[in-house]
Formats: C-alpha cells, structure tokens, sequence
C-alpha cells in the first residue's frame, strides 16, 4: 500500500500521458519534438550555461543489448552535477549523497520525446526538515528545470 500523500504509479508511469508538461509533487517532464540524440545534445548545453555538467551519460537500450535484451522506445540516463552545490549539500547532510548525482532522462515515449527529472525538492524532502537544503534543493530545481524547458525548445 503507498504511504498516504506518495503520487500514485499511474502519475510517475507515463501512461496515457500527452505531449503537455507533466508536473508533479515527484517528477517534471516536458516534451520536445527533438530527436532522444538531438535532445541529450541540447540539455548538455543548456546545462554548461548554468555550470552544471553531465558526468556520464548512459544509453540504456546500448547496455541492454548487451545483455541480449532489447527494449522499444529509445532511453537515456544523464548523471548531472554543479559540483559547487554537490559540496554544499553533502556538507549539510552526509546522506544528500544518496540521491546525488542530480539524474535527467530522455526517452521517446507515445506521443514523442520527453526530457524529465525526479524534483530535488522531493528527494531533499526525504530527509527531513532541514530549511538550508530544503533552500538549495529549491534553487537546484529552478536551474534545472529552465535548462530542460530550454533544451526541449
């Protein structure tokens, strides 16, 4: 049973979502009519302009395959990080550290591609009521948030 006031499955699952920007209490999703390669190029960019990096990027259908596994929709993984704020938050709570890096992912789905995020507010949340970090994971939500309205443009 989910804990009272968790999203449901079918708000965080994708299905019969539309082309609109999926917001949630969890997780942000905007669409975009670019390609997943065209899209991963562009967050990357948008990003670097806000001195976030992309530390690995992981092409989850190319790792499947090798496993001999295919899967049908195009998928990737981005691990991001200002290491600036990493810092920060890990000196306010050692255990920030299990939701770092901050990970974005694109992926085609029915209605085309999508660029989205689990909400820092949300993972920052997990660990209590801590108002400097619940202040950092906010400004850390807005910055990557513009960035994926950007690239998705």
């Amino acid at each position: 049973m989910a804990r009272p006031g968790a999203p449901r499955l079918e708000a965080l699952n994708g299905r019969g979502s539309t082309m609109a920007t999926a917001t949630d209490a969890l997780r942000v999703s905007v669409p975009t009519e670019k390609s997943v390669q065209d899209a991963v190029k562009a967050v990357d960019a948008a990003l670097a302009k806000r001195k976030f990096s992309v530390l690995w990027a992981l092409d989850v259908n190319e790792k499947l395959q090798e496993k001999g596994l295919d899967l049908a929709r195009e998928f990737r993984i981005l691990e991001v990080c200002s290491a600036p704020r990493a810092k920060q938050a890990l000196e306010s709570d050692p255990e920030v550290g299990y939701f770092l890096p901050c990970k974005v992912m694109v992926y085609r789905g029915d209605g085309g591609t999508r660029i989205g995020l689990p909400r820092p507010t949300a993972l920052m949340g997990m660990l209590g009521d801590d108002p400097k970090l619940a202040a950092l994971a906010q400004e850390v939500e807005g910055v990557l948030v513009e960035a994926l309205r950007e690239a998705a443009g």
